[in-house]
């Protein structure tokens, strides 16, 4: 009878995680998620030294939570192959606000 009880009374604490959360200002978009709010300036980076020639540095943008910009710093990437080029990720505007295009090897 004990265990029931504390099933019980722990009910209402397991579902309080099932709520649902206002995603803010955002709508979904055909190649990904268009932001209403426009994004900050880019933050100035000191780059590091390379860990080798075969590193590229790949520099820091902000990143949509769901709910605000969220800065991703910039790093060091090995290139996949000895000629590949990094192209940046960017915010592009489009209708209704901005849409994250994020950045791949060439």
């Amino acid at each position: 009878m004990k265990k029931r009880s504390y099933l019980v009374l722990l009910a209402p604490l397991i579902f309080a995680g099932c709520v649902a959360v206002d995603p803010g200002p955002v709508r979904t978009f055909s190649s990904g998620v268009v932001v209403a709010r426009t994004p900050p300036s880019l933050r100035v980076e000191t780059r590091t030294v390379s860990p080798g020639r075969r590193y590229v540095w790949v520099r820091g943008h902000w990143r949509w939570t769901g709910r605000d910009y969220d800065w991703v710093p910039g790093r060091w990437v090995l290139r996949p192959r000895p000629a590949a080029l990094w192209v940046e990720g960017r915010w592009q505007r489009r209708p209704g606000g901005w849409i994250w295009f994020g950045g791949h090897w060439r």
